[in-house]
């Protein structure tokens, strides 16, 4: 190990944006198929890490969906959140927030209440028995629009596990449907319930999106976000009003929204002075880790040590963790700098 490798190792870091279903490491995906052998996941492990390797967007599609598949039961759903616990542990990652999509668990036939008491159950077993803290982000999958919205926030009001904390909207920017009051009323309704507007936008699609969650979603953190440097204005309003943007560069590559890592506008944003923090997304499926990501800052992007400690404390501060539970975090990364 590298000395900036032992750094980062020893770094703490907060998670903001990583999901459920993407996050299912091999060992953990590797559980689900065997638990039900009949899906399209392979249940050998030579095949199964093939059959994980990133290829390109659509054969990501393919995995997330054959991964969603084996979602089935409450059981399934806490495998996946301790299992996103257990590898962010490794990390010296002391709280995360989880992005989970229960609409696509109550159509598997999910009922609401045994959502809830799985992740319940998941949060209290990773903060217990390994020391990490997460807390839920509920999206709305964006392909399915009024339907989608009614049924995430159905989930979120009348039955949330304890740690909820955001409501979020993702899935693809280019298939969301045109008419936007369906999510903004949802998101209305969650911040009327004291939940926080956290959408993605501007990953795939340009500054539009970044505008609509922002002026429509009232977004207090905004997923992603890169093409926000296609309008100055928007630079100068995010800048201005301290919004963070949850980057995620190699997902970004993966995905085909940046050429390569070189190209990666991430240091053209801390150029800008926006507020960034450093996220992995699907890290299981894009071949990367939180831990990966401030590597490719320091050796790509030539980020030195004070820079990575200053993106771990930006999402300390962006996170909704209490208050004490922030200042602990930061002063554990101050002392580390």
């Amino acid at each position: 190990m590298t000395s900036i490798e032992a750094f980062i190792q020893a770094l703490p870091k907060v998670e903001l944006h990583v999901h459920l279903v993407g996050s299912a490491s091999v060992p953990t995906v590797l559980e689900l198929a065997r638990r039900h052998p009949d899906g399209p996941v392979p249940v050998n492990e030579r095949e199964l890490r093939a059959f994980y390797e990133f290829r390109d967007f659509p054969h990501f599609a393919e995995v997330y969906e054959a991964v969603s598949s084996l979602v089935r039961t409450p059981e399934d759903v806490a495998t996946l959140v301790t299992g996103v616990a257990r590898d962010l542990a490794a990390q010296n990652v002391p709280y995360f927030e989880l992005t989970v999509t229960p609409y696509t668990h109550q159509r598997a036939g999910m009922p609401m209440p045994a959502i809830a008491e799985a992740l319940d159950l998941a949060a209290r077993e990773a903060r217990d028995r390994l020391g990490v803290r997460v807390a839920y982000i509920f999206d709305i999958p964006g392909e399915f629009g009024a339907e989608g919205a009614r049924g995430t926030l159905d989930q979120a009001l009348r039955h949330p596990p304890e740690a909820l904390v955001g409501f979020g909207l993702g899935g693809i920017e280019q298939c969301r449907p045109p008419h936007r009051d369906a999510f903004r009323d949802a998101f209305a309704a969650a911040r009327a319930a004291g939940l926080r507007s956290l959408p993605h936008a501007g990953e795939m699609s340009g500054p539009e999106t970044i505008w609509e969650a922002v002026e429509g979603l009232r977004a207090e953190r905004v997923g992603h976000g890169i093409n926000c440097l296609d309008d100055p204005r928007l630079v100068a309003h995010l800048r201005d009003a301290r919004i963070p943007l949850e980057v995620c560069p190699t997902s970004n590559v993966c995905t085909g929204q940046v050429a390569d890592l070189a190209a990666h506008p991430l240091p053209r944003m801390l150029d800008e002075g926006l507020f960034v923090t450093l996220n992995s997304d699907d890290p299981p499926i894009f071949d990367t880790t939180l831990s990966g990501e401030y590597l490719v800052a320091a050796e790509v992007f030539g980020l030195d040590r004070a820079a990575l400690a200053a993106l771990a404390r930006n999402a300390a501060v962006a996170s909704s963790m209490d208050e004490e539970s922030r200042r602990a975090v930061i002063a554990d990364i101050d002392a580390l700098v």
